[in-house]
């Protein structure tokens, strides 16, 4: 896995990664979106990592157990120095293909701790731990950033700081953190990145479509895409891309297509003993994204929220879905208040 994956870096073919996502992008939904072709590389949901932090267990389940065949890359959010070279050495005795170190998350409780996009505030402290880091880790590195915390001025000095220590890829979601998802996406900071840096770059943001996703690649030169809510909403995202790329026929899924993948999801989030009030809470999670892409005025994703039991899930579901017409599953322009999560925090 290791070899793969550093073959794909080295290489020039475009590289299709999956954006880890906290709480979503679990092993379980690892199994599932495989079955629709599933990414070139899977990047995990982050460990958390301070003083007292042991290597969380559902995470290394996914790690362990991965049944993708492709590799794995282990990703870490934190800013105890001491805490994060320990803890990269402990991944790198899992079959680990790399390890990505988080500068984006833009959830506050993280940012407060000076973890995630939150380190931002300071190059300085990125400095010194990607110096620790790089002297720990024999694994390919990599970093998933922002472009700053509250504003990108600072933008050219992180990519300084990026391309002393010998990377082996960065992934640029070009946003700030305050932003989190609310404004557009500014590509420009990639094709920057693209120019500045001497190892590959991966674009994150708003790739939701194979058109989209060609269209990005060429005004950034970036080397891939890192794909999460799209992949999400869409599960056939990446094959679709490889098919555009190919010059095949790009499948677009029917609504009966989609209702048997959120049949998947509904399976995928079970689990035993678990409440039905729960586990309708976590299959939200990802319904969140979907009902982006069902129908434009909201009206589906506003009844989804609203279910507390799997009766009334499925009959919602069957009801929007149970059709053979195409969904292209582009995320419609919904009607989103200020502090929704789908406008916020969500998606680390």
């Amino acid at each position: 896995m290791i070899t793969a994956f550093a073959d794909w870096l080295q290489g020039s073919a475009p590289i299709l990664a999956l954006a880890p996502m906290q709480d979503v992008t679990d092993l379980e939904f690892w199994r599932l979106i495989h079955r629709y072709g599933g990414p070139d590389v899977y990047f995990t949901e982050y460990f958390r990592v301070h003083g007292t932090s042991t290597l969380e267990s559902w995470i290394l389940e996914s790690i362990v157990e991965n049944p993708t065949g492709r590799p794995v890359v282990a990703q870490v959010i934190g800013g105890d120095l001491d805490a994060m070279v320990r803890s990269v050495r402990q991944l790198q005795e899992y079959p680990v293909a790399g390890i990505d170190l988080n500068l984006g998350c833009p959830a506050p409780v993280v940012c407060r701790k000076s973890a995630g996009g939150g380190l931002l505030r300071d190059p300085g402290r990125i400095d010194v731990l990607l110096a620790a880091l790089r002297e720990a880790v024999a694994v390919p590195l990599s970093v998933k950033t922002r472009i700053g915390y509250d504003s990108a001025a600072d933008f050219d000095r992180l990519l300084g700081v990026l391309a002393r220590h010998r990377l082996d890829c960065v992934t640029v979601h070009a946003r700030t953190v305050v932003e989190r998802y609310r404004s557009e996406v500014r590509y420009e900071f990639v094709k920057r990145a693209v120019g500045a840096l001497p190892c590959p770059v991966l674009v994150n943001g708003n790739v939701f479509s194979a058109a989209r996703a060609e269209a990005v690649l060429e005004a950034t030169g970036a080397r891939g895409w890192m794909i999460g809510r799209g992949a999400i909403r869409n599960p056939w995202i990446f094959e679709q891309i490889r098919c555009r790329r190919a010059g095949r026929a790009v499948p677009v899924p029917d609504g009966r297509a989609v209702l048997e993948y959120v049949e998947g999801l509904l399976a995928a989030t079970s689990a035993p003993a678990l409440r039905e009030a729960s586990h309708i809470q976590r299959v939200k999670k990802h319904m969140n994204y979907i009902a982006l892409g069902v129908e434009p005025t909201g009206r589906f994703l506003h009844a989804i929220r609203r279910v507390t039991t799997i009766a009334e899930f499925l009959r919602l579901c069957r009801e929007h879905l149970d059709h053979d017409r195409p969904l292209l599953l582009e995320p419609f322009a919904v009607p989103l208040g200020p502090r929704d999560i789908l406008a916020g925090e969500a998606g680390c």
